[in-house]
């Protein structure tokens, strides 16, 4: 066999056969965009507790009944024992706090504010959500809308838009709890406040990602995928929900992220004036407006859930802001 003639200018023979074929190129595999931003994700470390946060609040609210149990007491129970009755105040310091009282208990009847702070979470991540969920689907439909068909029907929703962007929700959802039933639909109590929480802060939400949506829906309404489409005849609904809406996911992502914190605030707000769910009824805007009467005296039990709706909204803050950054196909 002869040996390879070597054109490098080596003294060595040119190695040649299987040896030389076991070494393959390396592949070069292509990232999708779900990846691209899974990876982006993954370097916000602020983003991650955010998000770790957010998880770990929701698992709180829907083993509630279980926390409760595990560390504390029956949400409406009372404990007479635990208020001094010349006082009226929470014996001990911190209201109440003790091994048996994790974060002591409400100055009223005596009842664990830890287990109150847990079903109260119940009640504001509930209301965000669903909120969130109602602001969405209208706002994606209607922003869609507007930004594809333009012309009257763009004019006609942006002034709707504008007339609910300047309605007073506050005012409105406490004229709406006044005039209400006690039961209306199935629900009765509670479960009343909690459906006119969550259409009047889902209705009045829809404006701001309605905008959002319309804007997008604009500067893609003449690409060519859609151009393309309309050529093969298909009709307005198909553009729309198939050709439009799967490029909004991101913003739209974003956005449901980003509005759940202000919904949560919104609930908060609107439990704190009396519009919102009735007692004994848990909530953490509830609990703020039954401290004002004594936090000069004992603060404890205003800044517990004070610390309770800020941590939530944060976390919601920062994991949106994060979802964000790792869904903009401009970044790095």
């Amino acid at each position: 066999m002869t040996t390879p003639i070597d054109t490098t200018g080596s003294a060595g023979p040119v190695e040649t056969g299987p040896a030389a074929a076991a070494a393959p190129a390396k592949k070069i595999e292509g990232r999708s965009p779900g990846r691209i931003a899974w990876d982006r994700l993954k370097r916000d470390k602020v983003a991650l507790a955010g998000g770790v946060v957010v998880v770990l609040l929701i698992l709180a609210a829907i083993f509630a009944p279980v926390l409760s149990s595990l560390f504390g007491h029956p949400v409406d129970e009372p404990h007479p024992d635990q208020i001094n009755p010349d006082l009226g105040l929470p014996k001990g310091a911190w209201g109440g706090m003790s091994g048996d009282f994790l974060l002591g208990v409400d100055p009223t009847f005596g009842r664990d504010v830890f287990s109150r702070i847990l079903y109260g979470a119940r009640i504001s991540l509930t209301v965000a959500l669903l909120a969130a969920a109602v602001s969405v689907v209208i706002g994606v439909v209607f922003g869609a809308a507007a930004g594809y068909f333009g012309g009257w029907v763009d004019s006609a929703i942006s002034r709707v838009m504008d007339v609910l962007l300047a309605f007073p929700q506050l005012l409105f959802s406490i004229a709406l709890v006044s005039v209400m039933p006690n039961e209306i639909f199935g629900l009765s109590g509670s479960g009343v406040r909690m459906a006119i929480l969550v259409l009047v802060i889902g209705f009045f939400g829809w404006p701001y990602i309605g905008r959002i949506v319309r804007g997008q829906a604009l500067s893609l309404r003449h690409r060519e995928f859609v151009d393309a489409a309309r050529s093969l005849g298909a009709g307005s609904g198909h553009i729309l929900f198939r050709e439009l809406l799967p490029n909004l996911v991101a913003p739209i992502l974003v956005y449901a992220t980003l509005i759940i914190p202000t919904n949560i605030l919104s609930e908060a707000a609107l439990s704190f004036l009396g519009a919102g769910v009735k007692p004994p009824t848990p909530s953490w805007g509830q609990m703020l407006s039954e401290a004002t009467k004594i936090y000069q005296v004992d603060p404890t039990y205003m800044v517990i859930p004070g610390i309770a709706i800020f941590v939530t909204v944060l976390a919601f803050n920062l994991f949106g802001d994060g979802l964000r950054d790792a869904l903009d196909p401009k970044g790095n």
